[in-house]
């Protein structure tokens, strides 16, 4: 069934989605609740071994961005997203990306070096698959806001680089 999924998202078609930064500003101030596109409450265990829980990221502004290996935007877009993930985690910035396919961990590393990829790496579950609401298209990128709020629509498809930066430069900025 996971296969059939995985298959699935790669031909389903790409909406592109914007962040709505008047939602931004207003959610971060308070905590998430029920009924709220807040960030799931699941554990993400990057293939370091690191548990990141929602207790964890509380204050935190969380980008979750789902790729695969052989998905080309997502390699495309992958060296700026380690970019500004290096920029902006002193700030307060958790950057998850949860492989959707499974490669060995050999090809894993392999693939991290040859996309300079600097991110934590989080094999998907059928827990963090089914609170994410089986993302329809590779990549798809989520950004919450430090209160756990999800800030605009997903972005499906490869966020610009310039995009992303001034989103997360606003969210820092917000304590």
């Amino acid at each position: 069934m996971r296969t059939n999924a995985l298959i699935g998202l790669l031909f389903l078609g790409v909406v592109v989605g914007a962040c709505d930064s008047s939602r931004t500003e207003a959610s971060s101030q308070r905590a998430c609740g029920t009924g709220e596109d807040c960030l799931p409450d699941v554990k993400y265990v990057d293939t370091n071994g690191t548990a990141y829980t929602a207790q964890q990221l509380a204050g935190k502004v969380v980008v979750v961005n789902f790729w695969a290996t052989w998905c080309h935007p997502c390699q495309k877009e992958i060296p700026d997203l380690s970019k500004l993930y290096e920029k902006f985690k002193a700030q307060g910035v958790v950057m998850l990306g949860v492989l959707s396919d499974s490669p060995s961990d050999s090809d894993l590393l392999n693939f991290q070096s040859d996309y300079a990829m600097t991110y934590p790496v989080v094999r998907s579950t059928s827990d963090i698959l089914l609170s994410f609401h089986y993302p329809q298209a590779l990549p798809t990128t989520f950004v919450f806001d430090r209160g756990g709020h999800q800030v605009g629509s997903p972005r499906v498809g490869a966020i610009s680089a310039s995009e992303l930066e001034q989103t997360l430069g606003k969210l820092v900025a917000q304590k």
